[in-house]
């Protein structure tokens, strides 16, 4: 119907209603919902979708409880080691791996964990996996606001103000053009603190099922929906950029 998206972000809402949902053990959802992150990014490979980002872990899920936020933290020290192994799936298709967000509020293992992945996958070139932990969008614009500002006083600029391009330059999401679609499961129409700079322009898609139960079929809806809402989008994002350049 239209052309494809080039950018999917997913916001994996639902994993621990789904476990008390079907009264499992704590933390099963998270697990369950691994397989889900799976299956989702072998369709947007498959599909020919070059960039993908998850939403794995927000700054404000620190404030749970440290025995959740201590079990989330080993299970994604065990799924990031995971994908170094020579079959695990950003291998076999080819993906380079980032981690994006505030790594120095991970532990330790995971952010040694998070390098090690960056650099066995820095040599992948056919798609882009980003991962988004001790990340929310407000950290990012005030992180690339200081870092921006550091820049200039560091090169001692003689023009000091603070450019469109200069944010967009320190954003931890550089490493990714703005998202085209961003999927959220469990029916929640709320992005969450998560990729608000880039969102501007982008389809969201809210199926009320949770992250474990998301299936092709509500991904190629999304899509569905992309292409026959694009042009209108695309228009919109043509107009801000004019605006921009323009100096609105």
């Amino acid at each position: 119907m239209g052309p494809l998206p080039n950018h999917i972000a997913f916001i994996m809402d639902g994993n621990r209603r789904y476990a008390k949902k079907l009264n499992l053990i704590d933390g099963a959802g998270h697990k369950v919902g691994f397989l889900a992150v799976t299956s989702m990014l072998k369709f947007c490979y498959e599909l020919g979708v070059r960039n993908v980002t998850i939403y794995a872990f927000s700054i404000d899920n620190f404030k749970r409880s440290p025995e959740e936020v201590q079990s989330l933290m080993e299970l994604m020290q065990e799924k990031i080691e995971g994908l170094i192994k020579d079959e695990s799936i950003v291998n076999c298709y080819g993906v380079r791996v980032y981690f994006v967000g505030n790594l120095k509020l991970l532990s330790e293992p995971v952010r040694l964990a998070a390098e090690r992945a960056m650099l066995a996958t820095a040599k992948n070139s056919k798609a882009v996996l980003s991962i988004c932990v001790a990340y929310t969008s407000t950290n990012e614009i005030v992180n690339a606001v200081e870092e921006s500002v550091e820049e200039k006083i560091e090169h001692h600029e003689s023009e000091p103000l603070i450019k469109l391009v200069d944010i967009e330059k320190h954003m931890y999401m550089a490493v990714a053009p703005d998202p085209d679609i961003i999927i959220r499961t469990s029916g929640e129409a709320r992005l969450s603190n998560f990729l608000l700079w880039q969102s501007a322009f982008c389809y969201l898609y809210s199926p009320s099922v949770l992250w474990p139960e998301i299936g092709l079929r509500h991904f190629l809806w999304a899509i569905l929906n992309f292409q026959r809402h694009h042009s209108y989008l695309n228009k919109k994002g043509e107009q801000l950029q004019h605006l921009l350049q323009d100096g609105f």
